[in-house]
């Protein structure tokens, strides 16, 4: 069986606390968005992971197979050959990898009817990574704590035409943090998504991760400079980088260097 994991963005970002475990409280909006790599798992004599597509780092820490075991701890799971074709940019902000753990869960628990509730699977995402549950939901969501608590959001941009540009920059979420001063926001996120109009996010919704990286990377200002030149309603770095999104009303058919991976479509 065949699933397409899909990438999300992050409307606005605020880093509001560090916690005294070294993690950090923050609040989002995260939204899916239509990158999908393809997911498959069948039945083998041995659990094997193989890849295509981009090269994922052989780090030991394969996060699908982290989910494949994860289950198995609790329920009696065959030996299975799981393929991943690998197209959401790694180190890019849009969640490539808890979207892959999550996937495994949800199809695991399709082919061999094991009946885990949707509560329950969120639970075992958290345990994968903060951000990994929001793909069991995989609607827009208001997220906090350490991006595992989530409200829902009466929030719809699929009037909108979305493009994702990721100039081939891996922005390790530790480097990420590492320069953030975290502080409570004046206007809260949900309170912009929800009263404000479109067209004023570009000067109310922000990304604390922005300013310090855009100094460190100043291609990717350029980009969101460009986004809007084009004529982009919003425009921001997704998560902590380096993908770079806009939001149009129409496609304004850009074009961007080759090397450059560049993504489109309706949300």
């Amino acid at each position: 069986m065949i699933v397409f994991p899909n990438a999300k963005i992050n409307l606005g970002l605020n880093i509001v606390e560090k916690r005294p475990d070294g993690f950090h409280e923050l609040e989002t909006c995260f939204y899916p968005a239509p990158w999908r790599e393809a997911l498959e798992i069948v039945e083998s004599d041995r659990t094997v992971v193989t890849t295509s597509g981009i090269e994922i780092p052989d780090d030991g820490e394969n996060i699908v197979l982290r989910a494949y075991y994860l289950l198995k701890d609790d329920y009696e799971l065959p030996p299975v050959h799981i393929h991943l074709h690998k197209v959401i940019p790694i180190g890019a902000g849009l969640g490539g990898g808890s979207a892959d753990a999550a996937f495994t869960l949800m199809l695991l628990n399709t082919l061999y009817s094991l009946n885990i509730n949707h509560d329950d699977l969120v639970k075992y995402a958290v345990r994968l990574g903060a951000d990994c549950a929001f793909f069991i939901n995989n609607r827009p969501l208001l997220a906090s704590g350490i991006g595992e608590q989530f409200t829902d959001l009466d929030i719809s941009l699929s009037d909108k035409f979305i493009i994702l540009v990721y100039p081939n920059i891996h922005i390790p979420t530790k480097e990420a943090y590492s320069s953030i001063d975290p502080k409570m926001p004046s206007v809260r996120i949900n309170e912009i998504l929800v009263n404000a109009d479109i067209q004023d996010w570009k000067e109310l919704l922000k990304n604390d991760f922005e300013k310090p990286l855009f100094k460190k990377h100043s291609i990717l200002m350029d980009i969101k400079h460009n986004l809007y030149n084009a004529g982009a309603i919003y425009a921001s770095m997704s998560g902590s980088g380096s993908c770079i999104y806009g939001l149009f009303d129409e496609d304004p058919a850009l074009i961007f260097p080759e090397n450059y991976k560049v993504c489109s479509g309706r949300l």
